[in-house]
């Protein structure tokens, strides 16, 4: 017993006597930036995808695998994180991902072709892939433990906030300059975070670049990775437009899917120096943390593709106002993320995550109820504020409490995974949610023309009161075809909206039944952090 405490001393005295040379926040601030730039670029390209598709020659199903190429390098990269940070050293590899990032996206911009730019994309989502979990993992090491609550709400402001805005600013760069410059943008920010972070950031003394790993490199883990992620994220933004597995093609990449993850899975299960460090999900604490960011990440993302999406399809906004509805729930994150941070140090991370979820019931039932075709703009406004005021609760909790009990050389591949599963979440929900209102719009649809029959008195009313609207300007002679044609346009509309209903009301059950996962989460000691364990 003695010799062991021998041994482990000199480890945990490093360990806890470390600190950065520079005040946390400014390389909290400075490792943000970095990440803010990479989720932004997740969703800024949504908008411009018509104005891509029309300077490159190319159609708009083709121009959407601008966004297909982009999540998928991303979501291979995301896990690999930890393993690459331990081949280059931390600060090395995000050094590397910045300059990466940076030069991709310099020639996103001048990309001649569709092909060249999807080929650029690649390498800018591989860039953008180490960013995220390593920003992450530097913030949870320049803090102390009881500190990290505020360190991840700023953390958390950066992966909200950035796809919020991204539309809306990638609208407003179109509109008023061109494409181009929605992957411009990004080259002085990378510059400044490449020069910040040569500078002020520094690895901790327990992690070490070993060159030796490259040579042991987890070829077949790494190859089903790629193969499963692909797969994955082709099969999900393709499958609306394919219908589904209705289509061979993406019946396919489901098969292909399927296989390829659950030998990636029993295969890094078992391997000796695996790329994603699975076992860590042995740890009861930081498995279920991990289940909770897929499904808050799915929330997430769920929410913020569907309002802009309504106020478009159904209320006739523009993209740019669609997504300025989605500002003042902009301001509220800035303010509610400081509090959620504070409220960590002084109530259980549980507690706070079971609040939230409860937070996210209410918010989408009162979504769901209050939607419908004469929506205001303060009303949506007010609606998204209402959203968003108990997601930083539910992010900065689960971010912190996956540490818990967890020793600090880990803090890597726990960054990794715990991102990766959120980007996998928003992906699988984004999808099922766009694929919900398709399919119960049908189904509303359905209903609702059984009511509209010749031999229906108010269909008849309806009619005729267009008839005598639509004669005075196009003749009587059209006026009929145009009166049944606004009738349909009205019940298409209505019977949308009671689509988008059905999937807030769905998201409603959805966070009461996690509700209770909370629970298993291992209750910390509030302004503590969490119990430090150190292998």
């Amino acid at each position: 017993m003695a010799a062991s405490e021998t041994i482990a001393e000199p480890k945990l005295i490093a360990q806890e006597r470390w600190r950065p040379r520079v005040n946390p926040w400014v390389i909290a601030a400075t490792v943000a930036l970095a990440a803010f730039m990479e989720v932004l670029d997740t969703s800024i390209a949504n908008v411009a995808l018509p104005h891509i598709a029309g300077s490159l020659g190319a159609s708009q199903d083709e121009s959407t695998w601008v966004l297909t190429s982009y999540l998928v390098s991303n979501a291979v990269v995301l896990p690999m994180g930890g393993w690459a940070a331990s081949v280059m050293g931390r600060k090395k590899f995000f050094l590397f991902c910045i300059t990466i990032f940076t030069i991709s996206s310099f020639l996103c911009g001048i990309a001649p072709s569709l092909g060249l730019l999807l080929l650029f994309r690649v390498l800018q989502g591989a860039g953008g892939g180490g960013l995220q979990p390593m920003a992450q993992a530097i913030m949870a090491d320049s803090f102390e433990p009881s500190k990290r609550g505020l360190a991840f709400a700023l953390y958390g402001l950066v992966a909200i906030l950035a796809p919020s805005i991204g539309p809306t600013l990638g609208g407003w760069i179109t509109d008023n300059y061109s494409w181009h410059w929605i992957f411009y943008i990004n080259i002085p920010v990378g510059i400044l975070t490449l020069i910040l972070t040569n500078r002020l950031v520094d690895d901790p003394p327990w992690i070490k670049a070993d060159r030796k790993k490259l040579l042991n490199v987890d070829g077949l883990g790494i190859g089903l990775l790629v193969i499963s992620m692909a797969a994955l994220q082709i099969m999900l933004d393709k499958g609306e437009e394919k219908d589904w597995f209705q289509s061979d093609f993406i019946r396919y990449f489901g098969i292909a899917f399927a296989v390829s993850f659950v030998a990636l899975l029993v295969w890094e299960w078992h391997a000796k120096n695996p790329v994603m460090e699975l076992r860590l999900f042995k740890n009861r604490n930081f498995a279920t943390c991990c289940f909770l960011m897929l499904f808050t990440g799915g929330l997430l993302n769920a929410t913020t593709v569907l309002q802009p999406q309504f106020l478009q399809a159904q209320l006739g906004y523009t993209a740019t106002v669609a997504g300025l509805s989605l500002s003042a729930g902009g301001l509220v994150l800035i303010f509610m993320m400081p509090l959620a941070g504070q409220a960590l140090s002084r109530l259980p991370a549980r507690n706070i995550i079971v609040f939230g979820f409860c937070g996210f019931a209410f918010a989408y039932y009162y979504t769901a109820v209050r939607l419908n075709l004469g929506l205001s703009f303060g009303t949506a406004s007010l609606i998204r504020v209402v959203q968003v005021c108990f997601i930083p609760f539910v992010f900065v909790a689960v971010t912190t409490a996956a540490y818990f009990g967890m020793p600090v050389e880990k803090n890597n591949q726990i960054s990794g995974l715990i991102n990766f599963v959120r980007n996998i979440g928003g992906s699988i929900m984004i999808s099922l949610t766009n694929a919900g209102v398709t399919e119960f719009g049908q189904f509303h649809q359905n209903q609702m023309l059984k009511h509209l029959t010749p031999s229906s008195a108010n269909m008849q009313n309806q009619v005729n009161a267009l008839n005598k609207v639509f004669s005075r300007s196009a003749g009587s002679a059209n006026a009929g075809y145009l009166a049944q044609g606004q009738i349909y346009n009205q019940l298409q509309q209505q019977a949308h909206t009671l689509a988008y209903q059905d999937m807030y009301f769905i998201l409603c059950a959805t966070s009461l039944i996690i509700i209770p996962l909370g629970f298993l989460l291992r209750k910390n000691k509030p302004g503590v952090g969490g119990e430090i364990a150190v292998h």
